[in-house]
Order: structure tokens, then C-alpha cells, then sequence
């Protein structure tokens, strides 16, 4: 049974910093190219990170780049996703995907929410 539970979502301060995670069963993680979405009431699922299955190709959405970093630890079958200088436009409910294909997703998690407020 295919499994991807996220962690680590909360309450931050504008300008903090967030680290969510992603562990990933019931599929050979390894082979697996990973993604972070974000999703807000009334809009469409917002690509945000992407990793291949190597660990050697990332791609960012324009409005992350440079603040968020994607990463995943294949001993551990998570990806993660380092979220800093935060801005209260992230909040937001972030799922976790697995594709064989870069641009396809096969499997999503349920979500963990950020929220980003003073």
C-alpha cells in the first residue's frame, strides 16, 4: 500500500523558518522522482520543488526560488523541504508527490498545513 505522510507544518513568524518532511512506503522510493505541492482554498495545486530520482536535478517554482530547498534521504525514504524566510503568501497546505516521470505525479500524500502570520 502506498504510503506518503507529511510532517512538520505549524505556525511561523513572517521571515522564520519551517523544515517538512515526507516519509514515503508500499513503492521502491529510489527510483521515484519527488515533488512538493501547496494548495490554498479557491485555487488550483501550486507546483513548488521538484527532485529526481538521482538527487541531482531540482527545480523551483520562481516564487520559492532561493528560499526553499528540496532534498531527500533514500536510507530514510523521505523528502523533505526546507522553507526559510517565510512570507505570509506561503501558508498554505503542502502534499508531497512521487512520479516516475519528471512531469507527472503518481502518488500524493494527504497534506500538512504552514500557516505564516504574526
Amino acid at each position: 500500500q502506498v504510503q506518503l505522510v507529511e510532517s512538520g507544518g505549524g505556525l511561523v513568524q513572517p521571515g522564520g523558518s519551517l523544515r517538512l518532511s515526507c516519509a514515503a512506503s508500499g513503492f521502491f522510493f529510489k527510483v521515484y522522482n519527488m515533488f512538493w505541492f501547496r494548495q490554498t482554498p479557491g485555487k488550483d495545486r501550486e507546483f513548488v520543488a521538484r527532485m529526481s530520482w538521482s538527487g541531482g536535478y531540482t527545480y523551483y517554482a520562481e516564487s520559492v526560488e532561493g528560499r526553499f530547498t528540496i532534498s531527500r534521504d533514500d536510507a530514510r525514504t523521505t523528502v523533505y523541504l526546507q522553507m526559510n524566510s517565510l512570507k505570509p503568501e506561503d501558508t498554505a497546505v503542502y502534499v508531497c508527490g512521487a512520479g516516475r516521470e519528471l512531469e507527472k505525479v503518481d502518488f500524493w500524500g494527504q497534506g500538512t498545513q504552514v500557516t505564516v502570520s504574526s
